[in-house]
């Protein structure tokens, strides 16, 4: 993957004129050139002017917008207007008047040599004709174009979508892809797996299970069985024992209870890696542990995960299987992923509360606090972010008043309604709501060990387990998928529900849990594309804090 400093995007800008002179206005669009993902749109209706002018105000407005976002970058610039491509390339001479300056404002806003332009057939420049014409409407009706009201996105992706085969699983939990992986590796009856060299992490195991087991959670000690209080729900599948986690101190505590449990891991002690999501169509009782699968990793100053945190970069290629089996869908860079525009969501943690920086479980069994002062400048710093972004177009918070609060300011800032889905709400911690984990220790040692033995174990008093909240999350992931096709969303949560979207989109074992930092009105980022696959953008970034 190009380092940020060498990060290459796409430009495709346009614009238009009705009557030539006449109305008019442009549209511009920042693309992602691995996954076609649009990272930024701009359109203006600029009043009575040519169609060449509005052509190179979009070229101007989109080489900003992506300045904007990597001052680094390289650019390749696609129009279909072939004056513009022509006389920036150096090949046609500038002679209109109206042209010269805007020719020497685009020249300007990347050094020499960082751009390249290209023409492009006009049924290939939808996306920004579409945001062109929405411009020039909202001028006939006396306005200016709003993001939050623009389709262009979700048009230009719908021929792509068209052809991509409906989706064989729930998305963004590596559940469609490994599925068929799995099948096609499975053992032949009377013959042997397709493909050798599949095994278990780090060589330990056979790949084979029954989805029982010892504990998965850090902390926990050979041999101590998972409790069976609810039913295997493919989300925690077959477990393959890994080498020891090694000294402590190899996960820093991060501002949050599940990397503070995660950082008292003992030497010693083994942590567990699952296999993806059981399909049906697997033979019983067989599979295969997961490979890795990395994918590009998305625009920001994102932390550094924490060490033993799942890489978010990178690729890694698949298992090859034979001609006659069935095809695994296609992953990561190199393969060839989905191209139709993927529902972004972009995950916004809520601002501190009095119990955040004392480290104290905080979920939605207990008083439901507000935003503290400090959290309060937080949320505006990252309205503040967001509006210059400039990406969001719908706004979905948790319903408890820390996230519905962090989501105002931001909603404010954008002019868009927050609409709201018990589904994104904190864990229910039952008696340990407000205490620290060292108050958890000592008065209820027994359920914490469990605690960390499982994610099926729930918290003292009636709380919810990990396994429970993994699947509501999932559940809310899909409505909101389905709802919000080709569009970024604004997902205004907490610690557990985007550690969990994480950890479904990485395909990761549950320990991974621990195993991330995520501050205080930090962003991250999943994009879920049709054919099943999904994507982790950005993790725990706090630019916009600093």
């Amino acid at each position: 993957m190009p380092s940020p400093s060498s990060r290459e995007v796409i430009v495709e800008a346009d614009g238009g004129s009705r009557g030539n002179p006449g109305p008019a206005g442009y549209g511009a669009v920042v693309l992602d050139p691995v996954t076609g993902e649009t990272l930024a749109e701009a359109a203006e209706y600029i009043g009575v002017a040519t169609n060449n002018v509005a052509e190179y105000k979009g070229l101007v407005a989109g080489l900003t917008a992506a300045r904007a976002l990597f001052p680094d970058a390289t650019v390749h610039v696609r129009m279909d207007s072939k004056l513009v491509v022509e006389q920036m390339s150096g090949r046609w001479k500038i002679k209109h008047p109206d042209m010269k300056p805007l020719a020497a404002e685009a020249g300007r806003v990347f050094p020499v040599g960082r751009v390249r332009y290209e023409w492009i057939p006009r049924e290939l420049n939808k996306h920004a004709d579409r945001l062109a014409n929405e411009a020039m409407d909202a001028g006939k009706q006396g306005r200016q174009w709003e993001p939050s009201g623009s389709t262009a996105a979700l048009d230009a992706g719908a021929a792509r979508n068209a052809a991509t085969p409906p989706p064989s699983g729930p998305p963004g939990d590596a559940a469609a892809g490994a599925a068929r992986a799995r099948a096609a590796l499975a053992p032949r009856p009377g013959g042997t797996p397709t493909s050798a060299g599949v095994g278990a992490v780090s060589g330990t195991g056979t790949g084979t299970g029954t989805g029982k087991g010892t504990g998965v959670w850090p902390n926990t000690a050979p041999g101590v069985p998972a409790p069976d209080d609810e039913p295997d729900d493919g989300l925690f599948a077959v477990e393959q024992a890994v080498a020891p986690l090694g000294s402590p101190g190899d996960s820093a505590a991060s501002g949050d209870f599940e990397a503070e449990a995660g950082a008292t891991a003992p030497t010693g002690r083994a942590a567990r890696v699952h296999a993806p999501v059981t399909d049906p169509a697997t033979t019983p009782g067989t599979a295969t542990a997961p490979q890795p699968q990395l994918q590009p990793q998305a625009t920001g100053d994102a932390a550094q995960a924490p060490a033993g945190a799942p890489a978010l970069s990178g690729t890694a290629a698949p298992a090859q299987p034979k001609a006659t089996a069935p095809a695994a869908p296609r992953q990561g860079w190199s393969a060839g992923p989905d191209m139709g525009a993927p529902a972004t969501f972009v995950l916004l943690r809520h601002g501190e509360t009095a119990l955040t920086p004392e480290k104290r479980f905080s979920g939605s069994g207990g008083t439901d606090p507000e935003l503290s002062a400090a959290g309060l400048r937080q949320a505006e710093a990252v309205a503040e972010a967001l509006a210059a972004r400039g990406t969001i177009q719908e706004i979905v918070s948790s319903p408890l008043t820390r996230c519905r609060q962090t989501a105002a300011a931001v909603a404010a800032r954008l002019g868009l309604d927050v609409h709201v889905d018990r589904g994104l709400r904190e864990t229910d911690f039952g008696a340990w709501e407000g205490l620290t984990f060292g108050e958890v220790r000592e008065r209820h040692p027994d359920d914490l060990d469990a605690w960390l033995a499982s994610p099926k174990a729930a918290p003292t008093g009636g709380g919810e387990s990990f396994a429970a909240v993994a699947r509501r999350v999932a559940a809310a992931r899909d409505r909101l998928t389905a709802a919000h096709t080709g569009r970024t969303v604004l997902l205004v949560t907490h610690v557990t529900p985007i550690k969990t979207l994480v950890r479904l989109a990485l395909g990761a074992p549950p320990e991974s849990l621990f195993r991330m930092e995520l501050s205080a009105a930090s962003i991250s980022a999943v994009a879920y594309y049709a054919d099943g696959n999904a994507s982790v953008r950005l993790l725990n970034d706090t630019s916009h804090l600093r």
